[in-house]
């Protein structure tokens, strides 16, 4: 039986809660496309902290942004690959069967309408899942290293949380970089950062890192399970703490208040930056270069097919992923 190329299925909200309860795999309109715009066929996404955020909707406050009392977008998933179905009129470097990955609104659905603009192409060599496993987190892991903390030579990093999604990729880059990484993690982890280039692994199960002697150019937090008062004293003369709120390993309710505390603490003697993720072609194929390369590989620790998406935000949510969580149709 043919299939209606005016509907999908995808993975829908329509309230607020734990995953199991509140996602839905159903069938829903296929989505249009504006002339800047392209229609993907989806092959991959993958889960990133602002998708438990938005399904939990907690802590309250974000559902201002969010929407009060349900979502005002139904549908999850931001990172995205796959193939180029159909192209707005505006559109002329991308044409339909083309390979492509980066950033749209709505992605854990089968057919995904993202702009152009923040798409790239998807050369043959790099798979669906690690394509778009790698945006999210990769490009929040290359602002924060090579525009916020400006790693080179030499430039000594510690990354809090440096097994999750931005943390192993900040790993990677930072060392890329020319940068001297140390890395904090679960006893689990600790080979896999040190096959990544952390020259230090810190077991967190076995030091408390903020009471060591050394000092850093940067530091990277991606957990936020200290006061930024109490971080920022491993900083080295004119180094910077910067409060990871993409990569988040810890609970939001924790990680916000913290947040804002260290940027409050940047007014004054503390140097603190703040990195976001920023979507355009030129990150995009900054990020393409270093997978290519070999310097940076995506980890991926669970991948779930589409209907079982609540199981991937589920899992999530248990705060104990390595790598990233992904998601295939």
């Amino acid at each position: 039986m043919p299939v209606d190329p005016s509907t999908m299925r995808a993975i829908t909200q329509h309230s607020y809660g734990q995953p199991d309860g509140v996602l839905r795999y159903e069938e829903i309109q296929v989505p249009a496309i504006g002339a800047g715009d392209v229609l993907i066929r989806m092959r991959a996404t993958s889960v990133n902290t602002p998708d438990w955020a938005a399904v939990t909707g907690v802590p309250y406050a974000l559902r201002l942004g969010f929407g009060l009392r349900r979502p005002r977008r139904p549908v999850r998933g931001s990172d995205v690959s796959g193939v180029v179905e159909a192209v707005g009129q505006r559109v002329t470097d991308l044409v339909p069967g083309d390979e492509v990955f980066g950033s749209a609104r709505g992605a854990f659905a089968e057919y995904v309408a993202a702009p152009a603009a923040q798409l790239i192409k998807k050369p043959a060599g790099l798979g669906f899942t690690d394509a778009a496993a790698s945006v999210m987190t990769g490009l929040a892991a290359l602002v924060a290293m090579r525009d916020v903390a400006h790693v080179g030579a030499g430039t000594r990093v510690l990354i809090n949380g440096a097994s999750g999604g931005v943390g192993t990729m900040a790993v990677q880059i930072a060392k890329a970089l020319g940068g001297e990484v140390t890395g904090v993690c679960g006893p689990g982890h600790v080979e896999q950062l040190q096959s990544l280039g952390a020259r230090h692994v810190i077991d967190y199960t076995n030091e408390d890192f903020t009471k060591g002697r050394s000092r850093f150019d940067v530091v990277l937090d991606n957990v936020l399970n200290h006061p930024p008062t109490i971080t920022a004293r491993l900083l080295a003369p004119g180094g910077m703490l910067i409060p990871n709120s993409i990569g988040y390993t810890g609970g939001l309710l924790a990680g916000l208040p913290r947040t804002a505390r260290a940027v409050l603490m940047g007014f004054g003697r503390t140097k603190v930056g703040l990195a976001s993720m920023k979507v355009n072609r030129e990150n995009l194929g900054a990020l393409l270069r270093l997978l290519e390369s070999g310097d940076v590989r995506v980890v991926i620790d669970k991948t779930y097919p589409l209907d079982q998406a609540a199981c991937a935000v589920a899992y999530m949510l248990e705060h104990h992923a390595s790598g990233k969580i992904a998601i295939t149709a």
